[in-house]
């Protein structure tokens, strides 16, 4: 999948967050690092609403767009 990723800029070097997440944020000293990053806030985020919604009883289905 793919998602859009903002970019931010700091003194502190670079954060990133992903509007279509609520709460996926992420940061590096690099650009490259927070992208790096937040690729694996984007796996983490996936895989703990995946088990939610298990412990919730809901199942998933795919819908195309």
């Amino acid at each position: 999948m793919t998602y859009t990723v903002l970019i931010h800029e700091s003194d502190e070097g670079f954060a990133a967050s992903v509007p279509g997440l609520p709460g996926c944020h992420s940061q590096g000293e690099t650009e490259a690092e927070a992208l790096a990053n937040i690729r694996d806030a984007i796996r983490e985020y996936l895989d703990v609403v995946k088990e939610l919604a298990a412990t919730a009883g809901a199942r998933q289905v795919a819908v195309e767009v």
